[in-house]
C-alpha cells in the first residue's frame, strides 16, 4: 500500500513524499475492548456516524475500510461553557485484536471539553486500528484532545485525522505517539473561522524496527487565523521516523500566522529520521514559520548526568523525558501522565 501522501510532491530522492507498506491481512470482528468514562450525563453519545470522504487521510483503501466495516462508531456531542471530560480507552487483547473505528466529535457554540482517547495493548499478540477522527468545532468552542497510542511493537496503527473550525474556535491537541511496529498517522485542519485557532502538540518514541510517518497539514482560510505544530521525538535502536508538515495559506486568511516546529533526538547509530517541513502561499500580510531538526544526545550533558551516578539507560530516560515535559505538562490528567512516564521507562 502507498499511503499518506504530501499535499505538495517534493523531489522523489528524499522519498518522503508518501510511505509504502506491505498490505495488512487483518479479519475486522466485534470489538468490545472500549472503556467510556468521564462526565458521560454532559455528552450527547450515538452511533450516528456521517461517511463524508476524507479531504487528505491517509490512504483511500484505510478509509474506505472504516465507512464500510467499523466495528465502533462513535459520535460525541456537547454543550455548555462548563469544562467536561469524556474518555475512549480502547483495550486490545487475544480477543480485540481489531479496531476499525470512526469517531466524530461535534462541539456546539460556546461550548468547552476535553476528550482522552487511549490505545492500549495487553500482551505481545499483533493488533489492528485503522480508525477515522472527525472534529468539528463550531463558533466560539474550545476542544481538548488528548491521544494516547500505547500499542505494543508488534501492531499497526493507522489514524486520520480531520478537524473543521469556525469563527473564534479553539482545538488543541496533545498527541502521544509510541506503539505499532507502523504508526502512520495523518491529522489535516481546515480553519474556515476568523481567528481560528488550531494547535497541535506531539511527542513520538520509537525503538527496536518501529516506523512512524507522521503528515500534519493545516490549511488557513479565515482572516486572523493561527496554526501551531509542535512535534518532538526520539528514535533507538533502529527505529524510523518520516515528519511531513504543511502550512498552507489559502486566498483570504489576511494577518494569519503559522508556525512548526520538529526536532528528533538520535538515541542510536541506526536510527533514522527525515523531515519535510512546508509552507505553502496564495495570501499576503501573513507570518509563516517553520523548522525540523535531528541531532544525537548532547556527550557533556550525559557525561554530567553520569558522573551523578547514573547509568547510560537511566540517562537517556531522564533526557527524553526532560525534553517531552513541556506537551506532557500539557495533560491535565495526572494518571495518564504518570502512565507515559512510566512507559517511556519501558522502551527505552
Amino acid at each position: 500500500m502507498i499511503l499518506n501522501s504530501t499535499p505538495v510532491r517534493t523531489s522523489k530522492s528524499f522519498k518522503i513524499n508518501d510511505i509504502e507498506i506491505e498490505d495488512v491481512d487483518v479479519k475486522i470482528q466485534k470489538f468490545d475492548g472500549l472503556k467510556v468514562s468521564g462526565d458521560i450525563e454532559k455528552f450527547s453519545i450515538s452511533n450516528d456516524v456521517k461517511k463524508l470522504p476524507l479531504v487528505y487521510g491517509i490512504g483511500k483503501k484505510l478509509e474506505n475500510q472504516v465507512y464500510n466495516n467499523a466495528n465502533q462508531n462513535i459520535n460525541i456531542t456537547f454543550e455548555g461553557k462548563e469544562d467536561k471530560d469524556f474518555y475512549l480507552e480502547f483495550n486490545f487483547d487475544d480477543e480485540n485484536d481489531a479496531l476499525v473505528g470512526n469517531i466524530e466529535i461535534n462541539a456546539k457554540e460556546n461550548s468547552k471539553a476535553t476528550i482522552i482517547i487511549k490505545y492500549i495493548s495487553d500482551g505481545m499478540k499483533e493488533h489492528y486500528n485503522n480508525s477515522i477522527l472527525k472534529v468539528c468545532a463550531n463558533e466560539f468552542s474550545e476542544i481538548n484532545v488528548v491521544i494516547v497510542n500505547m500499542l505494543n511493537n508488534k501492531s499497526n496503527n493507522f489514524l486520520s485525522i480531520e478537524n473543521t473550525l469556525h469563527k473564534k474556535s479553539h482545538i488543541n491537541y496533545t498527541v502521544v505517539d509510541f506503539g505499532g511496529k507502523a504508526s502512520i498517522s495523518n491529522y489535516y485542519s481546515n480553519l474556515i473561522g476568523q481567528e481560528a485557532k488550531s494547535n497541535i502538540n506531539t511527542i513520538y518514541l520509537g525503538t527496536q524496527e518501529q516506523l512512524f510517518d507522521i503528515n500534519y497539514i493545516a490549511e488557513l482560510k479565515g482572516e486572523k487565523s493561527n496554526v501551531n505544530i509542535e512535534v518532538q521525538g526520539a528514535l533507538n535502536d533502529s527505529a524510523k521516523k518520516n515528519f511531513k508538515g504543511t502550512i498552507d495559506f489559502k486566498k483570504g486568511c489576511k494577518k494569519s500566522v503559522g508556525n512548526e516546529n520538529e526536532f528528533c533526538m538520535l538515541l542510536s547509530d541506526k536510527a533514522r529520521s527525515k523531515g519535510l517541513p512546508m509552507l505553502l502561499c496564495t495570501e499576503e500580510d501573513v507570518e509563516g514559520n517553520h523548522s525540523s531538526a535531528a541531532g544525537k544526545v548532547d556527550r557533556d550533558m550525559v557525561f554530567y548526568i553520569m558522573s551523578r551516578g547514573f547509568s547510560y539507560k537511566e540517562t537517556m530516560k531522564l533526557i527524553v523525558k526532560a525534553k517531552f515535559n513541556n506537551i506532557i505538562e500539557g495533560i491535565k490528567d495526572e494518571i495518564i501522565k504518570e502512565e507515559i512516564l512510566n512507559e517511556i521507562d519501558k522502551r527505552i
